[in-house]
């Protein structure tokens, strides 16, 4: 007997899964003057972010019971995410959400929405006296320590157990990893840069879009 051939499905959170970047939200909202530049060091590459979140933490003001109104207030799912999930997990497809954000709030929306079984990666905030909060990088990978959560690290760990790996992506912390995925969907910047680099990908506006190419390359039935 053949064996069953496994797919996992990568998801960015903030402006995919999420249709709007949540932490950009909570940075307007709680940090002062002075992220901007550092967001803009970031764009343009001369720092990571896991560099980037060491220099707003000082700026970053606030309790995780207001952050958390705030982003329910102003963010939300993908209207079409949970149809997207449901629907690849009755094909036996497995979803992860990889995220160079912040965990609370991921935790916060999936919980809205009744998809807590959702497994996620993120960066960790805690929240300390003061209302400061300070950052941890679980999924940290020193090889080239720039990203505070290695989503690439993440793909290659799943790498053994399955036999193809779809990414889906819109940002700067997407390149890396869509690099080494055997089929991106991609919007935005993401596709713009793996495609002006020679690399195919699939452009996307919202999850209807995947769900039928994926129903026409027959991974979806």
């Amino acid at each position: 007997m053949m064996p069953v051939e496994k797919t996992l499905i990568l998801c960015d959170f903030d402006g995919t899964a999420s249709p709007v970047d949540v932490g950009n939200l909570l940075l307007d909202r709680f940090t002062g003057d002075g992220w901007e530049e550092i967001d803009r060091d970031y764009c343009a590459g001369r720092i990571g972010s896991r560099e980037a979140y060491k220099k707003i933490a000082p700026l970053f003001r606030g309790t995780r019971t207001n952050m958390l109104e705030y982003v329910l207030t102003v963010a939300t799912l993908d209207s079409d995410f949970a149809v997207f999930y449901r629907l690849c997990r009755q094909n036996g497809i497995d979803v992860k959400i990889v995220s160079d954000g912040l965990d609370f709030y991921i935790e916060a929306l999936l919980l809205k929405h009744c998809l807590t079984q959702v497994e996620y990666h993120a960066n960790c905030a805690v929240f300390e006296e003061d209302n400061r909060v300070s950052f941890e990088f679980p999924g940290a990978s020193e090889d080239c320590g720039r990203c505070g959560n290695c989503k690439r690290a993440i793909l290659e760990r799943c790498r053994p157990a399955y036999n193809r790996i779809i990414y889906i992506g819109d940002s700067y912390s997407d390149i890396c990893p869509a690099k080494n995925a055997d089929l991106v969907f991609a919007k935005t910047l993401l596709y713009a840069k793996h495609s002006s680099n020679g690399n195919h990908c699939i452009y996307f506006e919202n999850f209807p879009d995947i769900i039928k190419s994926l129903h026409d390359r027959g991974v979806l039935t």
